[in-house]
């Protein structure tokens, strides 16, 4: 999608460089690509210690027991 942008010129080409991009368009969308990434990561970095959780859970020994699935039913 073709789309005009005044973009700092200067840093265009110190992220082609830095990235060893060919294209002004290749850097541009590694950029968008890395903040977007970088975005998410700290969504879940974030979400560290907001919520709770059992510390005496033994997940290994519910699964030895089996698990019951939705309604209390045994799952095969």
């Amino acid at each position: 999608m073709p789309t005009n942008l005044a973009l700092d010129d200067r840093l265009i080409e110190e992220a082609r460089r830095s990235g060893g991009h060919k294209t002004k368009k290749e850097a541009v969308n590694a950029a968008l690509d890395e903040y977007v990434r970088k975005r998410k990561q700290m969504r879940i970095l974030e979400a560290f210690g907001s919520f709770s959780f059992d510390r005496s859970y033994n997940y290994k020994e519910e699964r030895r027991r089996g698990s019951r699935g939705p309604g209390g039913k045994q799952r095969s």
